[in-house]
C-alpha cells in the first residue's frame, strides 16, 4: 500500500526522492517569515517610529507586550487544539494574515490599533511556530540532529534579512516604508513556506499497557521546577534585549550601529541551534544550558557597562548565538524528564516571561535604555543560577517506558533532535 504523502518519508509525492533538505528549507522559510520578520522586525523600526512616527518608549514597550501576549495566545492555541498543527489551512492563513498586519502598521497613527495590529501578529507567529516545530518534530524525527537545527536557523535568518532591509531603509525611506518593505519579505517568505507539509494525522490512542506505563514513569518534579523557573527568566530576561536592542545602542553609538548589530544578531542564530546540538554529543543539555545562559547574561550587560561599537557588536554575536540555543536546550531537558505536557509548560511560561519582560523594564525607560539591559542580564543571571540548581544530582539515567534499560542524556555518539525529537513527543 503506498503511503500517504504527508507519510511517504522519504519520498515526495509521485514516488520521486524528496531531499530532507526540501523540508528544512520550507521550515526554515516559515520560521523566517513568522519569527524573523513578523515577530521582529519590530526591533529595528522601533528607533524609526520613536524618531519619525511620535511613539515614547512607554507606548513602544506596550506594542512589545502586546505582540507577546498574542505569542502566548496563538501558542496555547496551539497547545490546546492539536488540529490546527496539522492543518496546512492555518498555517498559510496564518502566514498571510502576518504579512497583512506588518502591511496595515503605516496605514495609521493611532497606538491602539496598533497595538491590535501587533496583538494579531503575536497570534500568527505563534501559530507558524508551532506548525513549523512540529512538522520538523514528526517528517525529520529519523535525520541527524543538524537538519532540524538548521530549520531553526531560520529565524536568525529572518532577523538578519529584515535588519538589512532596514538598514538600508534608514536613508532611502521612513519608518512606513520600512514596514511595507517588512511586507514584501514576508510575502517571499511565504512564498518559499508554501509547500511545507505540517505534522501529519495523530496516532491512535495508546493502549492501556502502554497508558499505565507512561503513568509509571520516574518522578522528577524537583529538577522540572528548576527548569521551569530557569525558563521563565530567560524568557523576561531575553526578550528585553530582543524589543530594545537597537534603540539602546542608538542611544550612544552612531545610527546605523543599532541595525547592523541586529543583522549580526540574526547571522550568529542562523547556525546556532545546530552547533549546540552537536555540543550535545559531548556534554549533557544542562551543562550547556548553564553555559549558555551565562554567556548571554555577559553579552547583555555590554552596552551598558561598558559602551562603544567593539561592545554593540559583541553583545550582538553573543545574543545571537546564545537565545535560540537557550530555547532548543531547555525543551530539550524538559523533554528527557518526561514530566507531563513539559514542552508545554515551558512554552507556556516562556511566553509570560515575553509579556512580563516589557513591562517590568517600563519604569526604567524614561532614563534610557541601559538600566533596562542591567536588569535583564541580572534575570538572566538568575535564570543561569536555576540551571545550576538543575544540574545538582540530574538524572541523566531515566528508565524507559516500554522498553528495557535506561535512556541517558546525552551520550557521545547520540543524536538529540533540537527540541528533544522524539522525546518532545513522550514528554506531550
Amino acid at each position: 500500500m503506498t503511503a500517504p504523502p504527508s507519510q511517504a518519508h522519504p519520498h515526495a509525492a509521485g514516488g520521486l526522492p524528496r531531499s530532507p533538505w526540501v523540508h528544512v528549507a520550507q521550515a526554515a522559510s516559515a520560521l523566517a517569515a513568522g519569527m524573523g520578520v513578523g515577530r521582529f522586525v519590530y526591533t529595528p523600526i522601533l528607533p524609526l517610529m520613536h524618531a519619525q512616527a511620535g511613539l515614547s518608549a512607554g507606548a513602544g514597550a506596550n506594542l512589545a507586550t502586546a505582540n507577546y501576549a498574542g505569542y502566548l495566545v496563538g501558542a496555547l492555541a496551539g497547545t490546546l487544539l492539536p488540529a490546527l498543527v496539522r492543518s496546512t489551512a492555518v498555517l498559510r492563513g496564518s502566514m498571510l494574515a502576518l504579512v497583512a498586519s506588518l502591511a496595515a502598521m503605516p496605514l495609521t497613527h493611532a497606538t491602539a490599533v496598533w497595538v491590535l495590529l501587533r496583538l494579531g501578529a503575536g497570534v500568527f507567529s505563534a501559530l507558524i511556530f508551532v506548525i513549523a516545530v512540529s512538522s520538523l518534530l514528526s517528517h525529520l524525527r529519523d535525520h541527524p540532529a543538524h537538519l532540524p537545527g538548521w530549520a531553526f536557523g531560520g529565524v536568525g535568518a529572518g532577523i538578519a534579512l529584515s535588519g538589512v532591509l532596514v538598514l538600508v531603509l534608514r536613508t532611502a525611506g521612513d519608518w512606513e516604508t520600512a514596514w511595507w518593505a517588512s511586507a514584501g519579505l514576508g510575502v517571499a517568505l511565504t512564498a518559499a513556506a508554501w509547500g511545507l507539509r505540517p505534522e501529519p494525522a495523530a496516532q491512535p490512542a495508546a493502549s492501556a499497557p502502554e497508558a499505565q506505563q507512561q503513568a509509571a514513569a520516574p518522578r522528577t518534579r524537583r529538577w522540572f521546577g528548576a527548569l521551569f523557573a530557569s525558563y521563565t527568566l530567560e524568557g523576561v530576561g531575553y526578550i528585553v534585549v530582543g524589543t530594545f536592542l537597537v534603540a539602546a545602542i542608538e542611544q550612544t553609538s552612531p545610527g546605523w550601529i543599532g541595525s547592523g548589530a541586529w543583522v549580526l544578531v540574526g547571522l550568529a542564530a542562523v547556525p546556532s541551534s545546530a552547533l549546540w546540538a552537536a555540543l550535545g554529543r559531548r556534554w549533557s543539555r544542562p551543562d550547556l544550558l548553564l553555559a549558555a545562559l551565562a554567556v548571554q547574561a555577559v553579552g547583555i550587560a555590554l552596552p551598558a557597562l561598558v559602551g562603544g561599537v567593539a561592545a554593540a557588536l559583541i553583545s550582538a554575536a553573543l545574543f545571537g548565538a546564545t537565545f535560540i540555543g537557550v530555547s532548543t536546550l531547555a525543551l530539550g531537558t524538559g523533554a528527557h524528564l518526561r514530566f507531563p505536557r513539559a514542552v508545554a509548560l515551558l512554552t507556556a511560561g516562556y511566553s509570560v516571561g515575553q509579556i512580563l519582560g516589557p513591562l517590568v523594564v517600563a519604569p526604567l525607560l524614561h532614563h534610557g535604555y541601559h538600566q533596562a539591559l542591567v536588569l535583564a542580564a541580572a534575570v538572566v543571571l538568575a535564570a543561569a543560577l536555576a540551571a545550576f540548581v538543575l544540574r545538582i544530582g540530574f538524572p541523566h539515567h531515566l528508565p524507559v517506558p516500554g522498553h528495557r534499560g535506561t535512556h541517558r542524556e546525552p551520550v557521545p555518539g547520540h543524536r538529540p533532535g533540537p527540541l528533544g525529537t522524539g522525546e518532545a513527543r513522550a514528554a506531550e
